[in-house]
């Protein structure tokens, strides 16, 4: 039995007052009618209204029945609305996993997208780690390097690597390293994500190498690093995601201008192409259509 159908037929039967009068508007036969009202009374084994030749009349359970039906009712017209909305809209909730720092370079760029899309909503998940998107609700997620988990999609968005940057200040009192070895010579800001961490490997006209490097600071978030960097404390080597804003707005200067850490492959990964609400569609896009400005800035 449809349970939610028949529901429906005696409420408009109990309103209409006449198992006639809603076939006619349901374009179905009156006994159509009259069985779904049967399955019903069969299913809460209770008896729902008194019918005589001339009129209907709901019994005391058909009173409690007709409550709670148009009760839910109301609630299964309602979710269908919202549904419906959102399979049509990009309206609602999206959660998107990133890193801190591209996390960063996304959250000043979102009022332009809200701006267009109202209903939307955004919730950036950061994470210097790799986080699973089941566990973690997500949506979509960012990933720097191939994707672990084979079963996502995964869509490259770009190559990014890190760049060393400094504060104005700081670059006019100690001055500027010409070549990646004289970064001995300079407080060094470390991203302690790794043991590792000191070791800052660069691209450049002569090739790949690795510079040990050492500072006063060092900080396991790359956020706390941007945040020192800013304060003039040293040289960072920061994702360009997270310092391509500053670089532009002369808040910090770019150094070793010739030499970039080995670039990675950027992905945007989701679970599945199957069903993906136009909210997490437009989400998507515009994260690839911001990843495209970057390249476009940085020659990424």
């Amino acid at each position: 039995m449809d349970l939610l159908g028949a529901l429906g037929s005696f409420v408009r039967v109990v309103e209409a007052g006449s198992f006639s009068a809603v076939a006619r508007q349901e374009r179905t036969s009156q006994s159509t009618i009259t069985r779904q009202i049967g399955q019903l009374e069969d299913h809460f084994g209770v008896r729902l209204l008194h019918r005589t030749t001339r009129r209907l009349s709901l019994t005391h359970d058909g009173q409690d029945l007709l409550v709670h039906a148009r009760h839910l009712l109301d609630t299964a017209q309602g979710m269908e609305a919202a549904l419906g909305q959102h399979r049509s809209a990009p309206v609602g909730h999206v959660r998107l996993g990133t890193s801190v720092a591209f996390g960063m370079f996304l959250a000043p760029r979102l009022p332009a997208l809200f701006d267009r899309h109202p209903g939307l909503s955004v919730e950036i998940v950061m994470r210097d780690s790799t986080t699973d998107m089941i566990e973690e609700r997500l949506d979509l997620a960012t990933h720097f390097g191939p994707p672990p988990d084979s079963s996502v999609i995964a869509r490259q968005i770009g190559l990014f690597g890190r760049i060393a940057v400094a504060a104005p200040a700081y670059v006019a009192l100690r001055g500027e390293p010409e070549r990646p070895e004289a970064l001995a010579g300079h407080e060094c800001l470390v991203h302690a994500r790794e043991p590792n961490a000191a070791d800052w490997p660069f691209v450049g006209p002569a090739g790949t190498f690795t510079v040990t490097v050492k500072g006063a600071f060092a900080a396991n978030d790359s956020a706390a690093v941007h945040l020192a960097a800013l304060a003039g404390l040293g040289i960072a080597l920061l994702p360009e995601t997270q310092v391509s804003d500053d670089v532009r707005n002369g808040r910090l200067v770019r150094v070793l201008k010739d030499w970039a850490s080995p670039r990675v492959p950027a992905f945007i990964v989701y679970p599945s192409r199957r069903n993906l609400a136009p909210r997490t569609r437009v989400v998507l896009d515009f994260v690839v259509d911001q990843s495209r400005h970057l390249r476009g800035q940085t020659g990424g």
